[in-house]
Protein backbone atom coordinates (compact mmCIF):
# COMPACT_ATOMS: atom_id res chain seq x y z
CA UNK A 1 0.00 0.00 0.00
CA UNK A 2 1.09 3.45 -0.86
CA UNK A 3 2.42 5.66 1.95
CA UNK A 4 1.87 8.94 1.61
CA UNK A 5 2.41 10.99 4.93
CA UNK A 6 3.12 14.54 3.28
CA UNK A 7 -0.02 15.26 0.86
CA UNK A 8 0.64 18.82 -1.93
CA UNK A 9 -0.75 21.55 -0.47
CA UNK A 10 -0.95 23.02 -4.57
CA UNK A 11 -2.57 19.52 -5.53
CA UNK A 12 -5.97 20.66 -5.98
CA UNK A 13 -4.78 23.44 -7.86
CA UNK A 14 -3.03 21.46 -10.44
CA UNK A 15 -5.30 18.98 -11.36
CA UNK A 16 -8.31 21.61 -11.60
CA UNK A 17 -6.23 23.65 -14.21
CA UNK A 18 -5.26 20.69 -16.16
CA UNK A 19 -8.50 19.67 -16.34
CA UNK A 20 -10.12 23.18 -17.53
CA UNK A 21 -7.11 23.04 -20.16
CA UNK A 22 -7.84 19.89 -21.21
CA UNK A 23 -4.19 19.18 -21.99
CA UNK A 24 -2.85 15.99 -23.61
CA UNK A 25 0.52 15.05 -25.13
CA UNK A 26 1.45 17.37 -27.46
CA UNK A 27 -0.56 19.98 -27.02
CA UNK A 28 0.07 23.61 -26.80
CA UNK A 29 -0.53 25.24 -23.33
CA UNK A 30 0.55 27.87 -20.97
CA UNK A 31 2.41 27.54 -18.37
CA UNK A 32 0.77 26.07 -15.52
CA UNK A 33 0.69 28.71 -12.11
CA UNK A 34 1.25 27.02 -8.93
CA UNK A 35 -1.22 27.49 -5.64
CA UNK A 36 1.11 29.05 -2.70
CA UNK A 37 2.16 26.27 -0.84
CA UNK A 38 0.28 26.06 2.45
CA UNK A 39 0.47 22.57 4.47
CA UNK A 40 -2.93 21.05 4.38
CA UNK A 41 -4.01 17.76 5.56
CA UNK A 42 -7.09 17.95 4.21
CA UNK A 43 -5.61 17.87 0.51
CA UNK A 44 -5.68 14.66 -0.32
CA UNK A 45 -9.13 14.11 0.07
CA UNK A 46 -10.00 17.39 -2.02
CA UNK A 47 -7.72 16.04 -4.63
CA UNK A 48 -9.28 12.93 -4.95
CA UNK A 49 -12.21 14.50 -5.52
CA UNK A 50 -11.00 16.56 -7.76
CA UNK A 51 -9.79 13.59 -10.06
CA UNK A 52 -12.86 11.38 -9.17
CA UNK A 53 -13.63 7.71 -7.21
CA UNK A 54 -12.47 5.32 -9.66
CA UNK A 55 -9.43 3.26 -8.99
CA UNK A 56 -5.75 4.94 -8.80
CA UNK A 57 -4.61 4.60 -12.12
CA UNK A 58 -1.29 3.79 -10.54
CA UNK A 59 -0.91 -0.18 -9.28
CA UNK A 60 -0.34 -0.12 -5.39
CA UNK A 61 3.72 -0.61 -4.72
CA UNK A 62 5.25 0.53 -8.28
CA UNK A 63 5.88 4.20 -7.83
CA UNK A 64 9.83 4.80 -7.91
CA UNK A 65 12.06 7.21 -8.33
CA UNK A 66 15.63 8.19 -10.82
CA UNK A 67 17.95 9.14 -8.39
CA UNK A 68 19.46 11.10 -10.76
CA UNK A 69 16.57 13.47 -9.70
CA UNK A 70 18.21 13.84 -6.11
CA UNK A 71 21.96 13.73 -6.56
CA UNK A 72 22.40 17.11 -5.79
CA UNK A 73 20.89 15.87 -2.19
CA UNK A 74 22.79 12.20 -2.51
CA UNK A 75 25.84 14.07 -2.79
CA UNK A 76 25.36 16.31 0.31
CA UNK A 77 23.26 14.40 2.55
CA UNK A 78 24.20 10.89 1.79
CA UNK A 79 21.83 7.71 1.01
CA UNK A 80 19.69 7.90 4.26
CA UNK A 81 18.31 11.37 4.63
CA UNK A 82 17.06 11.12 0.84
CA UNK A 83 15.72 7.77 1.52
CA UNK A 84 13.69 9.04 4.38
CA UNK A 85 12.39 12.17 2.66
CA UNK A 86 11.34 9.19 -0.26
CA UNK A 87 9.56 7.30 1.97
CA UNK A 88 7.57 9.91 3.25
CA UNK A 89 6.42 10.64 0.07
CA UNK A 90 4.78 7.55 -0.54
CA UNK A 91 7.50 6.22 -2.99
CA UNK A 92 7.94 1.96 -2.79
CA UNK A 93 11.27 2.30 -5.34
CA UNK A 94 14.55 3.27 -6.29
CA UNK A 95 16.47 3.22 -9.71
CA UNK A 96 20.33 3.93 -8.96
CA UNK A 97 22.45 6.06 -10.81
CA UNK A 98 25.79 5.48 -9.56
CA UNK A 99 25.92 3.60 -6.16
CA UNK A 100 28.27 6.23 -3.99
CA UNK A 101 27.16 9.39 -1.73
CA UNK A 102 29.97 11.85 -2.94
CA UNK A 103 31.27 14.09 -0.29
CA UNK A 104 28.68 12.05 1.99
CA UNK A 105 31.06 9.56 2.70
CA UNK A 106 31.69 6.17 1.73
CA UNK A 107 28.93 3.46 1.72
CA UNK A 108 28.84 -0.18 0.93
CA UNK A 109 26.36 -2.26 -1.38
CA UNK A 110 25.44 -4.02 1.32
CA UNK A 111 25.07 -1.15 3.86
CA UNK A 112 23.01 0.47 0.79
CA UNK A 113 20.85 -2.54 -0.07
CA UNK A 114 19.91 -2.77 3.79
CA UNK A 115 19.52 1.28 4.15
CA UNK A 116 16.64 1.20 1.17
CA UNK A 117 14.38 -1.79 2.90
CA UNK A 118 14.89 -0.06 6.06
CA UNK A 119 12.77 3.00 4.48
CA UNK A 120 10.65 0.29 2.61
CA UNK A 121 12.24 0.76 -0.60
CA UNK A 122 13.28 -1.46 -3.08
CA UNK A 123 15.79 -1.19 -5.30
CA UNK A 124 14.55 -1.95 -8.99
CA UNK A 125 17.14 -0.98 -11.45
CA UNK A 126 20.14 1.15 -12.27
CA UNK A 127 21.50 2.48 -14.86
CA UNK A 128 25.28 1.93 -16.19
CA UNK A 129 27.04 3.01 -19.01
CA UNK A 130 27.52 1.42 -22.45
CA UNK A 131 31.19 1.86 -23.36
CA UNK A 132 34.05 3.82 -22.78
CA UNK A 133 37.57 4.39 -24.33
CA UNK A 134 38.85 3.75 -21.16
CA UNK A 135 39.65 -0.50 -20.75
CA UNK A 136 38.79 -0.33 -16.92
CA UNK A 137 35.87 2.25 -17.27
CA UNK A 138 32.72 0.43 -15.44
CA UNK A 139 30.80 0.27 -18.59
CA UNK A 140 28.69 -3.02 -19.93
CA UNK A 141 31.04 -3.21 -22.97
CA UNK A 142 34.44 -2.70 -20.11
CA UNK A 143 33.39 -4.60 -17.05
CA UNK A 144 30.05 -6.32 -17.50
CA UNK A 145 31.12 -8.77 -15.05
CA UNK A 146 31.64 -6.02 -12.62
CA UNK A 147 28.79 -4.30 -13.36
CA UNK A 148 26.56 -7.69 -12.69
CA UNK A 149 28.40 -8.41 -9.87
CA UNK A 150 27.24 -5.34 -8.07
CA UNK A 151 23.66 -5.76 -9.86
CA UNK A 152 23.61 -9.04 -7.92
CA UNK A 153 24.44 -8.23 -4.66
CA UNK A 154 22.09 -4.99 -4.48
CA UNK A 155 19.26 -8.01 -5.35
CA UNK A 156 18.53 -5.82 -8.52
CA UNK A 157 15.59 -6.77 -10.74
CA UNK A 158 16.87 -5.19 -13.91
CA UNK A 159 20.59 -3.30 -14.98
CA UNK A 160 20.63 -0.76 -17.59
CA UNK A 161 22.23 1.59 -19.71
CA UNK A 162 20.67 5.28 -20.45
CA UNK A 163 23.22 5.30 -23.16
CA UNK A 164 22.15 5.24 -26.70
CA UNK A 165 23.23 2.29 -29.20
CA UNK A 166 25.02 4.80 -31.25
CA UNK A 167 28.35 3.11 -30.53
CA UNK A 168 29.24 2.18 -34.32
CA UNK A 169 27.30 5.94 -35.30
CA UNK A 170 23.94 6.05 -37.07
CA UNK A 171 23.47 3.08 -39.70
CA UNK A 172 21.37 0.40 -39.94
CA UNK A 173 24.37 -1.99 -39.50
CA UNK A 174 25.77 0.11 -36.85
CA UNK A 175 22.58 -0.21 -34.62
CA UNK A 176 22.58 -3.72 -35.72
CA UNK A 177 25.85 -4.41 -34.52
CA UNK A 178 25.18 -2.40 -30.91
CA UNK A 179 22.03 -4.95 -30.76
CA UNK A 180 23.95 -7.76 -30.78
CA UNK A 181 26.21 -6.43 -28.18
CA UNK A 182 22.53 -5.50 -25.99
CA UNK A 183 21.96 -8.89 -26.46
CA UNK A 184 25.09 -10.40 -24.99
CA UNK A 185 24.51 -8.28 -22.25
CA UNK A 186 20.62 -9.52 -21.64
CA UNK A 187 21.82 -13.01 -22.14
CA UNK A 188 24.70 -12.11 -19.04
CA UNK A 189 21.69 -10.58 -17.05
CA UNK A 190 19.59 -13.30 -17.73
CA UNK A 191 21.77 -15.57 -16.22
CA UNK A 192 21.60 -14.42 -13.09
CA UNK A 193 17.70 -13.88 -12.95
CA UNK A 194 17.66 -10.03 -14.21
CA UNK A 195 16.61 -7.96 -16.95
CA UNK A 196 18.95 -6.24 -19.14
CA UNK A 197 17.45 -2.57 -20.61
CA UNK A 198 18.03 0.41 -22.63
CA UNK A 199 16.57 4.00 -21.83
CA UNK A 200 15.68 6.06 -24.76
CA UNK A 201 16.28 9.89 -25.45
CA UNK A 202 14.69 11.70 -28.64
CA UNK A 203 17.83 10.59 -30.68
CA UNK A 204 16.34 7.27 -30.85
CA UNK A 205 13.41 8.00 -32.61
CA UNK A 206 15.68 9.55 -35.22
CA UNK A 207 16.76 7.77 -38.30
CA UNK A 208 19.29 5.75 -40.49
CA UNK A 209 21.75 7.94 -42.13
CA UNK A 210 21.57 5.22 -44.76
CA UNK A 211 18.70 4.64 -45.00
CA UNK A 212 16.04 7.67 -43.76
CA UNK A 213 12.74 5.48 -44.53
CA UNK A 214 14.13 3.38 -41.69
CA UNK A 215 13.78 4.71 -37.84
CA UNK A 216 16.21 3.64 -35.78
CA UNK A 217 14.34 3.00 -32.52
CA UNK A 218 12.65 0.23 -35.11
CA UNK A 219 16.17 -1.01 -35.61
CA UNK A 220 16.95 -1.80 -32.26
CA UNK A 221 13.27 -3.32 -31.34
CA UNK A 222 13.60 -5.92 -34.25
CA UNK A 223 17.16 -6.97 -33.95
CA UNK A 224 17.55 -7.14 -29.93
CA UNK A 225 15.91 -10.64 -28.47
CA UNK A 226 12.89 -9.99 -26.76
CA UNK A 227 13.94 -12.55 -24.44
CA UNK A 228 17.14 -10.94 -23.33
CA UNK A 229 16.97 -7.16 -24.28
CA UNK A 230 14.07 -4.86 -22.85
CA UNK A 231 13.30 -0.99 -22.37
CA UNK A 232 12.53 1.56 -20.22
CA UNK A 233 10.52 4.12 -22.27
CA UNK A 234 11.12 7.42 -21.18
CA UNK A 235 7.78 9.08 -21.89
CA UNK A 236 8.99 12.68 -22.06
CA UNK A 237 11.99 11.77 -24.57
CA UNK A 238 9.84 9.82 -26.53
CA UNK A 239 6.68 12.49 -27.08
CA UNK A 240 10.20 14.84 -27.59
CA UNK A 241 11.08 12.33 -30.67
CA UNK A 242 7.77 12.41 -31.50
CA UNK A 243 7.57 15.97 -32.16
CA UNK A 244 11.44 15.91 -33.82
CA UNK A 245 11.16 12.86 -35.81
CA UNK A 246 7.52 12.78 -37.49
CA UNK A 247 8.86 13.56 -40.52
CA UNK A 248 11.56 11.95 -42.60
CA UNK A 249 14.60 14.21 -43.48
CA UNK A 250 13.23 14.50 -47.09
CA UNK A 251 9.85 15.73 -45.11
CA UNK A 252 7.88 13.35 -45.71
CA UNK A 253 5.48 12.29 -42.95
CA UNK A 254 6.62 9.59 -40.77
CA UNK A 255 3.88 10.09 -37.50
CA UNK A 256 4.16 7.78 -34.60
CA UNK A 257 2.85 7.36 -31.24
CA UNK A 258 4.75 6.32 -28.33
CA UNK A 259 2.35 4.32 -26.28
CA UNK A 260 1.88 2.29 -29.41
CA UNK A 261 4.95 0.78 -29.15
CA UNK A 262 4.60 -0.04 -25.51
CA UNK A 263 0.53 -1.44 -26.00
CA UNK A 264 2.02 -3.61 -29.01
CA UNK A 265 4.80 -5.03 -26.70
CA UNK A 266 3.97 -4.61 -23.45
CA UNK A 267 6.21 -7.26 -21.95
CA UNK A 268 9.55 -5.17 -23.07
CA UNK A 269 8.35 -2.26 -20.87
CA UNK A 270 8.89 -3.50 -17.45
CA UNK A 271 10.28 0.30 -16.27
CA UNK A 272 9.50 3.55 -17.71
CA UNK A 273 10.28 7.22 -16.65
CA UNK A 274 7.39 9.28 -15.77
CA UNK A 275 8.98 12.81 -16.40
CA UNK A 276 6.29 15.74 -18.21
CA UNK A 277 7.09 18.93 -19.88
CA UNK A 278 4.59 21.61 -20.88
CA UNK A 279 4.77 22.09 -24.91
CA UNK A 280 7.18 24.62 -26.54
CA UNK A 281 7.33 24.20 -30.15
CA UNK A 282 9.88 27.00 -30.33
CA UNK A 283 11.96 24.48 -28.13
CA UNK A 284 14.11 21.97 -30.14
CA UNK A 285 12.78 19.15 -28.18
CA UNK A 286 9.29 20.38 -27.82
CA UNK A 287 8.96 20.78 -24.69
CA UNK A 288 10.11 22.40 -21.42
CA UNK A 289 10.63 19.83 -18.65
CA UNK A 290 8.61 20.33 -15.80
CA UNK A 291 7.43 18.45 -12.13
CA UNK A 292 5.21 15.68 -12.97
CA UNK A 293 1.58 17.05 -13.32
CA UNK A 294 2.72 20.36 -14.56
CA UNK A 295 3.20 19.73 -17.92
CA UNK A 296 1.02 18.64 -20.84
CA UNK A 297 1.50 14.86 -21.16
CA UNK A 298 -1.63 13.28 -20.14
CA UNK A 299 0.20 10.67 -17.75
CA UNK A 300 -3.91 9.48 -16.72
CA UNK A 301 -4.13 8.45 -20.03
CA UNK A 302 -0.98 6.73 -20.68
CA UNK A 303 -0.52 4.68 -17.84
CA UNK A 304 -4.59 3.43 -17.73
CA UNK A 305 -3.68 2.39 -21.01
CA UNK A 306 -0.76 -0.01 -20.18
CA UNK A 307 -2.15 -0.94 -17.17
CA UNK A 308 -5.19 -1.89 -18.00
CA UNK A 309 -3.79 -4.68 -20.49
CA UNK A 310 -4.71 -8.04 -19.40
CA UNK A 311 -2.10 -9.31 -16.53
CA UNK A 312 -0.18 -5.72 -17.23
CA UNK A 313 -1.30 -3.77 -13.98
CA UNK A 314 1.54 -4.90 -11.61
CA UNK A 315 3.81 -5.98 -14.67
CA UNK A 316 5.59 -2.42 -15.37
CA UNK A 317 7.46 -0.02 -12.57
CA UNK A 318 6.80 4.04 -13.28
CA UNK A 319 9.90 5.89 -11.81
CA UNK A 320 9.56 9.63 -11.67
CA UNK A 321 12.32 11.60 -12.73
CA UNK A 322 13.28 15.27 -13.63
CA UNK A 323 16.51 15.88 -15.27
CA UNK A 324 17.04 19.44 -13.75
CA UNK A 325 14.30 20.36 -10.72
CA UNK A 326 14.34 23.46 -9.45
CA UNK A 327 14.75 22.04 -5.75
CA UNK A 328 14.79 18.06 -5.93
CA UNK A 329 12.87 17.41 -2.55
CA UNK A 330 9.65 19.27 -3.76
CA UNK A 331 9.85 17.45 -7.20
CA UNK A 332 9.55 14.36 -5.81
CA UNK A 333 7.06 15.00 -3.26
CA UNK A 334 4.82 17.01 -5.89
CA UNK A 335 5.36 14.22 -8.39
CA UNK A 336 4.26 11.44 -5.53
CA UNK A 337 1.15 13.50 -4.82
CA UNK A 338 0.12 13.79 -8.47
CA UNK A 339 0.42 10.56 -9.63
CA UNK A 340 -0.89 9.08 -6.41
CA UNK A 341 -4.66 11.71 -6.66
CA UNK A 342 -5.54 9.82 -10.46
CA UNK A 343 -8.09 8.04 -10.87
CA UNK A 344 -9.37 5.97 -13.56
CA UNK A 345 -12.11 7.48 -15.26
CA UNK A 346 -15.71 5.41 -14.38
Amino acid sequence: MSRISQPDPELTHRLSRRGMLGVAAGATAAALLGAAATPATAATETAHKTSGRGRPVLPPGRLGIQLYSLRDKVSTLGFAPVFAELEKYGYDEVEFAGYTQGSAGPITLAQLKRLARDHGLNPIGSHVGYYSDDPSAYTFAQNLTKVLDDAQALGLKHIGTASGPFRYGSTVDAWKRAAEEFNTYGAGAKARGMKFYQHNHSEEFSFATDNPKVRLYDVLLKETDPDLVFLEMDIYWAYSGQFRFSKRPDGTPAPFEPLNYVLRQPHRYPLFHVKDGVSDPANTYGYRMTDVGDGDIDYQKFISAVTRLRGERLAHHWQAEHDQPTESFTFARRSSAYLHSLREKC
